[in-house]
């Protein structure tokens, strides 16, 4: 296998590089029909040849965030309309299975280990809703952007970790355990605290409405982690039950129909039963509720056919929901950056510029706070990754869904992949640095070598 990926590396490497000459070949002869699909086929061929490379694997997914950028920036009409269809309807249900697959690797332990860490917790939660919206409110005011695209700013600080930061904690030495706790608890936190720091910071600049906002975050993010929950309890739960193939036939059929039954819901229907309000924002989470018993069902069957029918179990989901979640989170980017490809092409390198300082204070007062609260070097790390990884997926949808604003989505969708790629540059740079007792180890080795040598040329010397 590890022959085949390295041929198929080499490769893909060697396509890209005739893409590449392609394309500056054609720039410089005025055949601007070639430039676009050459520059496209050269980040697919990387994006292939990363994938393909064991040491470049980590950051493959922001070659194919490049090549989806490209794509949409060349050629906007294909990520507009498909069959008469404004594409924009499927961002919200994209990061709602993307946030069902976060979903599937948490349980109830995750939320319960609070009471085991409770002071780091709430370190790494105060810097996460503090440090981060500010630091945002200040660089969209120095940068001067317009209103819309500062908003979008001011909203990525606003929103709870990124997914990423379990996998990044882990590679960097820190505490995965924090980590997913905080993830978990400051998601959980951000139906109430989103909304509440968009309305201080953000109001001044565009509507901002503190219920519908709580509602999307509802509906687009803690619904469907909700399910992803069940879902992780139906795949890796012990119970006997669960082993049986009627039982989890019974939840594959049961699921299914309780989605027909949610779709087939009006708000006639619940009005009939429920108090006119109440009734109509049920009906604003339906979507999600929609999308997590779907989704529901098919884990269930999967599981009735790959576990308990065949006998085989394994760990696809974790396996099958990082390739969705990759290929969602690029296709939303193309989406967004189609509909804004004019203001991209004037704002684009200062929302880079501001990605890059807004991530890099994110970790420099998240590491440099948690060490004056006084915690250990491994959750200084984690802190410091959760404070500076933010949840853009999340900021995209409630930048299309309520602020109904694609500008304000492009602050999202270039902070995203750059949080990718530095958060995987940090993490690999602290996975070489020994911690705690390690690091005496290997200091001690260090002065026992120098003090041999030092006898050694001290032999010489007599």
């Amino acid at each position: 296998m590890a022959e085949t990926n390295w041929v198929l590396s080499r490769i893909f490497f060697a396509l890209s590089l005739i893409a590449a000459v392609t394309a500056f070949a054609s720039a410089s002869l005025g055949q601007s029909a070639v430039v676009g699909p050459a520059i496209v086929c050269l980040f697919a061929m990387l994006g292939l040849a990363f994938m393909t490379h064991a040491a470049l694997r980590g950051v493959a997914f922001t070659i194919w965030v490049l090549a989806f950028v490209a794509a949409s920036m060349f050629y906007p009409a294909a990520f507009g309309t498909w069959f008469g269809t404004d594409l924009v309807i499927l961002i919200v249900p994209l990061i709602q299975i993307i946030m069902f697959g976060m979903g599937t690797t948490l349980s109830g332990k995750d939320f319960a280990r609070v009471l085991a860490m409770p002071w780091p917790v709430c370190v790494g939660m105060v810097l996460q809703f503090s440090v981060m919206p500010l630091v945002g409110l200040g660089i969209a005011t120095a940068f001067g952007f317009p209103p819309e695209i500062a908003a979008g700013v001011i909203l990525v600080g606003s929103v709870p970790g990124g997914v990423a930061s379990n996998l990044m904690a882990y590679l960097a030495r820190g505490d995965v355990a924090l980590s997913v706790t905080m993830t978990a608890c400051s998601t959980l936190a951000s139906p109430l605290m989103t909304p509440l720091l968009m309305k201080f910071l953000a109001g001044r600049l565009v509507p901002i409405n503190f219920w519908d906002m709580m509602l999307s975050i509802l509906n687009m993010i803690i619904v469907p982690i909700v399910a992803g929950l069940i879902a992780n309890k139906i795949l890796y739960g012990r119970g006997a039950w669960l082993q049986r193939a009627g039982a989890v036939a019974l939840i594959a059929v049961g699921s299914g129909l309780a989605a027909a039954a949610v779709l087939g819901v009006d708000g006639d229907a619940l009005g009939a039963v429920l108090p006119a309000f109440i009734a109509g924002e049920l009906l604003k989470l339906r979507g999600g509720i929609l999308i997590g018993l779907l989704l529901i069902a098919a884990v269930a069957a999967a599981k009735l056919v790959t576990d308990v029918l065949f006998r085989s179990p394994g760990k696809w989901m974790d396996r099958a929901l990082p390739i969705v979640s990759m290929a969602g989170i690029c296709f939303i980017i193309g989406i967004i950056t189609a509909r804004s490809r004019e203001q991209l092409l004037t704002v684009g390198l200062a929302l880079i510029a501001a990605a890059i300082v807004h991530n890099a204070i994110g970790y420099v007062l998240g590491y440099g706070s948690a060490r004056l609260a006084g915690l250990h070097e491994t959750a200084c790390r984690t802190v410091a990754i959760e404070v500076g990884l933010q949840n853009a997926g999340m900021a995209s949808g409630l930048a299309i869904n309520v602020l109904q604003s694609s500008s304000a989505a492009l602050a999202p969708a270039i902070f995203g992949p750059w949080m990718n790629v530095s958060g995987s540059v940090l993490a690999t740079w602290w996975h070489r640095q020994p911690v705690g007792e390690e690091r005496r180890e290997v200091e001690d080795l260090a002065a026992g070598q120098n003090a041999f040598e030092e006898t050694g040329r001290r032999e010489e010397r007599k």
